[in-house]
């Protein structure tokens, strides 16, 4: 916590998963009614505080966002430049988060930004979709802010590119007409697709010419010819567009056309990308985010990743991890293996009536934490207290599948009596990457977690993320997906849970999901970790001590 003038600023991290999952993180710990999202790069205006309170007072009940005025500064003498006018579309742009106060009870009721969406690019039209569709008005208010325009570099338009994916995923989860109801600019992937197939069929007839002379060259080289003509006047045309309102300086020109050559391949290649990609997404399901999903959750745990291949055949195995399945990029995917009965999820942790990953926020949001975690009025106490298994609960054996070698870690049954003696239920969240790497199988970690079971009594929900890094999933710790579905298994909010764990990934994890972490370290917690965790106990006892009454840990 550090003073910046009046504010009292708190700095919370969500593991490098770009703006949509870092936001999430920041209002699912938010004790305000609004919640204002400003970008990293604008300047708000004068009397920008007072203005934005202004505004929203002036916001009826009915009304779900209020966004803010941007503007742009543009150079004076001259005309503005491909990247420059690029930047000043944020000032026409529909619910920029730039500048945008949402409603608590907006981003509860429909679970906030879709952490999909892991570029600055359209997470915040989908979310904009989604609160008006779900009944809000999101209106243009009186404060401004200034976004200047920032350097950029030679290839800079081409890389923005990527962007196409997105919109695959935004028509998969919208429709076709996303476009017109998000008041978003239409694009020019249709030239492009054009201008690409020319210059990739030209290329082909030229590499036909090379062969051994056969009937038909004559019309080959017409072909080639034609198509050639098609891609010089499409990469012509294109380079024209964005040359024309610009300053037409030399060295724009220079971008400009060389960026107009691999632009329209660029284009199209991130969008086939995100077509297969997002193939599958299932559209928007407002129940899955309303915490609906924990009826997916019973009693038996249940795997349905037990085919993954081991992992010297997902990717070329993916980056080597430490026995406690630490990696550098953590990943994570909703949880695909679980303590339930019900109904299975697919291999990418779905449920079976779409939504696309566990309830992120219970209906209303529930009571917004102070800075520790807890909750107002609450007597500091958690709504639901979730355990890392390995080291944790019990001893930490590498990939154990072997019932048998389960120790109960010092303090575990006290610490769990303690909390059932308190009415605060608990559930497991345990990375098994052992699974996807042939260490496993499915029925052993089932077979240990019932002997855990048997030596500390019913645990409640278990939530298994059984991927490796390289599976990219969004469970595997220290991503939120187990967090998020112990939550909806326990029928909480994700805001009111205290994640109990010994290394850094259980407590970065609590934080992505807007949960609280406290770490218990042992032998295998990296000396960084314990510097960097908020809250830390000397064993597991003193931690549930501390969740259930604020109680000192010396």
């Amino acid at each position: 916590m550090r003073d910046a003038g009046s504010l009292s600023v708190t700095v919370l991290t969500s593991g490098g998963r770009g703006p949509a999952a870092a936001r999430n993180v920041g209002w699912r710990v938010a004790a305000a009614e609004w919640v204002v999202f400003l970008d990293d790069d604008v300047v708000p205006g004068e009397r920008w505080g007072e203005r934005l309170l202004d505004d929203l007072r002036g916001a009826g009940a009915e009304v779900g966002g209020v966004q803010g005025r941007i503007r742009v500064p543009l150079p004076a003498d001259r005309r503005p430049t491909d990247w420059e006018r690029n930047v000043a579309g944020l000032a026409s742009a529909r619910w920029a988060t730039a500048d945008l106060a949402y409603r608590r009870a907006a981003l509860a009721a429909v679970g906030g930004f879709d952490d999909r969406f892991r570029r600055n690019y359209r997470e915040d039209a989908d979310l904009g979709l989604r609160v008006v569709g779900a009944g809000w008005r999101i209106e243009r208010g009186e404060r401004e802010t200034l976004h200047p325009v920032g350097p950029t570099g030679f290839w800079a338009s081409v890389r923005r590119q990527a962007g196409n994916a997105d919109d695959a995923l935004m028509r998969r989860l919208h429709g076709r007409d996303w476009r017109t109801r998000a008041a978003a600019p239409a694009g020019r992937l249709p030239r492009h697709a054009a201008t690409a197939a020319a210059g990739l069929t030209t290329a082909g007839l030229l590499l036909a010419l090379t062969a051994p002379r056969r009937n038909g060259s004559r019309r080959v080289r017409a072909a080639a010819l034609i198509a050639g003509a098609g891609w010089v006047g499409g990469t012509a045309e294109l380079a024209w567009a964005r040359i024309a309102p610009g300053p037409r300086t030399p060295a724009e020109v220079a971008v400009m056309a060389a960026t107009s050559i691999a632009l329209p391949f660029a284009a199209v290649a991130h969008r086939l990308a995100g077509e297969w990609r997002w193939r599958a997404a299932a559209p928007y399901d407002r129940d899955a985010w309303h915490g609906g999903g924990h009826r997916l959750f019973a009693r038996a745990l249940h795997v349905q990743t037990a085919n993954a291949p081991p992992a010297a055949a997902m990717r070329g195995g993916g980056p080597a991890l430490d026995p406690r399945g630490r990696a550098p990029d953590g990943g994570g995917r909703p949880a695909a293996a679980m303590r339930g009965g019900g109904p299975a999820l697919d291999p990418r942790g779905r449920a079976p009536d779409g939504g696309g990953r566990p309830a992120a926020a219970m209906r209303g949001g529930g009571p917004a934490l102070d800075p520790r975690g807890r909750a107002p009025g609450g007597g500091g106490r958690p709504a639901a207290v979730l355990f890392d298994r390995d080291g944790t609960l019990v001893e930490d054996v590498p990939y154990n599948g072997d019932p048998l070698r389960v120790r109960p870690m010092p303090g575990a049954l006290d610490a769990l009596a303690a909390l059932r003696a308190a009415g605060v239920p608990t559930a497991v969240v345990s990375n098994q990457s052992g699974i996807a790497r042939g260490l496993l199988t499915p029925a052993q970690v089932e077979a240990v977690n019932a002997r855990v079971e048997e030596l500390l009594g019913d645990v409640g929900p278990w939530l298994v993320c059984p991927h490796v890094p390289a599976d990219g999933c969004d469970c595997r710790k220290p991503a939120p997906g187990l967090v998020l579905a112990a939550a909806a298994a326990l029928g909480v909010a994700p805001e009111r849970c205290v994640v109990i764990g010994d290394i850094g990934a259980d407590v970065a994890a609590a934080r992505a999901a807007g949960a609280r972490g406290v770490l218990v370290p042992t032998r295998a917690t990296l000396p960084a970790e314990v510097d960097a965790a908020v809250e830390v106990a000397p064993d597991l006892l003193s931690a549930v001590r501390l969740v259930l009454d604020g109680e000192a840990v010396t």
